[in-house]
């Protein structure tokens, strides 16, 4: 358990919070590039960390954000016109750069300089292979870009990201990403040939009789882990590896393919999670994985989207949600799977999750009341690495070494099979080195593939 000043240490993201500051440091996920598909197009809303901003793409097709507040006398910018590589607001007339200079300010006498004095907050944004980072912190130069492979490999080796908002705090849906035991029972079917439940993925099984045995190691990115099971009669380990990156990535083994999660906070009560896959290699993407990515609804199967308002909680938010039990079905739980709503990406685990509260049903999670086993083991590491990290910047103003050395975040998830005994640290190595030469380690004759 942690106490409740830690709590709150972990959760909390807005302006001037420890954690919030710490994300800040690091360059963030934000939107598809498909937000903005052409040129002065139509200026958007969004919402990050808990501050409000708009996003564009000027004239010459870079992407802008700033604070919707016109730095004038606080009109929404969500009203500008977009328009001359610049975002114009209607009140007054001011306009700004992507870098929030004022290069017009037409309701000032002309000679005037005023414009040469005002700045608006503007965020760096860079387009890289569907989507927008953008860049939050305090720095006037910008840490360098990360080199996760969804980054790094050619944009046609990379596909759309599966996004999906979450009405609940960031942490308590990342510690479900990093929680392996629960694929046995809120992920698992009923029985080994229990019938497909009709959507998504059909569920999972395990042929262990025992739960899996997890090894957990820190990193300087963060932490990584096994969940070990034994397969062959027991002649053979089952190495289930995945990675948790600072500050709210992870990589979960799901396929021949290179995986990134982020769960972004909008705000303490909401979170984004985004995931982009890249296949690392040449040519056209393995229609293998193409075929399995739909960006454009991934949903669509079980209720699909809600309908977008101009509100950024309300994006890529789901029609099965926790108003309506996730749409859950019984005829599901009864002849498919342990819960009534299919493995189709993350509506299992939001319903496990989102549902979490504190007292009298506050938002937050209230961690000072749980009782935590052997089994997370990857909660208490990924937890106390936070901590420490958060705790270490506050004090000495120094940012996890993953925010300079970008060479951290050449790592992978990897799924393993060793003869039992084996030391998977070392024996997993080139499968978890994102710069090894190596294909993704996978192998479907023995382990489904999990989203």
């Amino acid at each position: 358990m942690l106490s409740k000043e830690d709590n709150d240490l972990l959760c909390r993201v807005g302006p001037g919070t420890p954690m919030g500051k710490l994300m800040r440091e690091y360059w963030i996920p934000c939107l598809p590039s498909s937000e903005f598909s052409e040129p002065d197009g139509p200026v958007k809303r969004m919402r990050l960390l808990g501050e409000n901003f708009v996003m564009w793409r000027g004239t010459d097709g870079q992407v802008g954000a700033m604070s919707e507040a016109c730095p004038h006398r606080g009109a929404s910018m969500y009203f500008a016109r977009n328009e001359e590589c610049g975002l114009r607001c209607v009140y007054h007339g001011w306009k700004f750069d992507v870098h929030g200079n004022c290069i017009d300010m037409p309701s000032e006498p002309s000679d005037s300089t005023f414009k040469d004095k005002i700045k608006a907050r503007a965020y760096p944004c860079r387009d890289i292979n569907h989507m927008i980072w953008i860049y939050m912190g305090p720095r006037d130069t910008p840490p360098p870009l990360p080199t996760f492979e969804v980054l790094t490999c050619p944009p046609e080796r990379v596909t759309e990201a599966n996004i999906m908002m979450e009405e609940a705090n960031w942490l308590q849906n990342m510690e479900g990403d990093m929680d392996t035991v629960h694929l046995d029972w809120v992920h698992g079917k009923l029985s080994k040939d229990a019938p497909y439940a009709g959507v998504g993925i059909s569920g999972f099984w395990n042929e262990d009789a025992e739960p899996p045995r997890l090894d957990v190691q820190a990193a300087p990115y963060g932490a990584y882990y096994t969940a070990k099971r034994t397969i062959n009669d027991g002649a053979d380990e089952w190495h289930r590896i995945n990675q948790f990156l600072f500050p709210f990535h992870t990589m979960i083994s799901s396929g021949h393919h290179a995986v990134l999660r982020s769960f972004i906070p909008v705000d303490d009560e909401h979170a984004m999670l985004m995931s982009q896959s890249a296949a690392p290699g040449d040519g056209p993407m393995p229609a293998s994985i193409a075929d399995r990515m739909d960006a454009s609804d991934p949903y669509k199967d079980w209720g699909g989207y809600a309908e977008r308002t101009n509100d950024p909680r309300s994006y890529f938010y789901t029609k099965a949600n926790r108003h309506n039990d996730y749409m859950m079905d019984p005829e599901i739980a009864e002849k498919s799977l342990n819960i009534g709503i299919p493995f189709i990406a993350n509506l299992q685990d939001r319903a496990m999750t989102e549902l979490m509260c504190g007292p009298d049903g506050e938002p937050l999670y209230d961690r000072t009341q749980e009782h935590l086993g052997t089994s997370d083991a990857m909660i208490i590491m990924m937890r106390s690495q936070l901590l420490q990290a958060v705790k270490h910047m506050e004090k000495t103003g120094e940012a996890p070494p993953n925010v300079d050395d970008v060479s951290l975040d050449r790592v992978r998830c990897a799924t393993v099979v060793l003869p039992a005994g084996s030391d998977w640290v070392k024996d997993s190595e080139m499968a978890r080195n994102a710069d090894s030469g190596d294909g993704i380690s996978f192998d479907h004759h023995l382990v489904p593939e999990i989203d």
